[in-house]
């Protein structure tokens, strides 16, 4: 792909060499909290280590991981997207999709729900739903150019097991 313009009118970079989207491994998780860390996915009310025990036990194969090879040889991949997915047999749902700010605007946050919407489909899901924070605009019109609109519903919450 060659530098094109999104829809805002923002420069869009090809992906990138030497990409790997793969299953999340259990010693990706400080990575990946990292990462859910510097791009403001994290609340005081959810465990993210937690998050991912829950995510390894049930459906693993939803958990998906953005990495780099290292930059010299023998050095560590570095970890710099992630996307949790599941299906319940009625709807897809989608969290934890994250992309390292340094790699913004390089396709990859496409790339991965691309890849998550692609198992989902295979499992039959019909409909993925996904929450944003409502204040998030940058997001939103993120999902709006992948074909997301907002449904006519409230999402309500009830804790079961609190993480704090």
């Amino acid at each position: 792909m060659s530098d094109t313009s999104s829809k805002a009118g923002v420069p869009e970079r090809a992906p990138l060499p030497g990409l790997t989207i793969r299953v999340f491994h259990p010693a990706d998780e400080p990575a990946a909290v990292a990462l859910w860390g510097a791009c403001g996915l994290l609340r005081p009310w959810n465990d993210p280590h937690k998050d991912i025990a829950r995510k390894l036990a049930e459906q693993p194969e939803l958990f998906l991981v953005a990495v780099l090879p290292g930059a010299q040889p023998g050095e560590a991949e570095r970890l710099i997207g992630t996307v949790m997915a599941g299906y319940d047999g009625h709807r897809g749902w989608v969290y934890y999709l994250a992309v390292d700010p340094a790699w913004q605007r390089h396709s990859l946050g496409r790339l991965l729900m691309q890849r998550v919407e692609a198992q989902l489909l295979a499992l039959g899901c019909p409909k993925i739903n996904l929450m944003v924070r409502s204040e998030n605009t940058a997001v939103l019109d993120f999902y709006a150019r992948l074909g997301f609109s907002a449904d006519a519903s409230v999402s309500l919450g009830k804790r079961l097991i609190p993480d704090a």
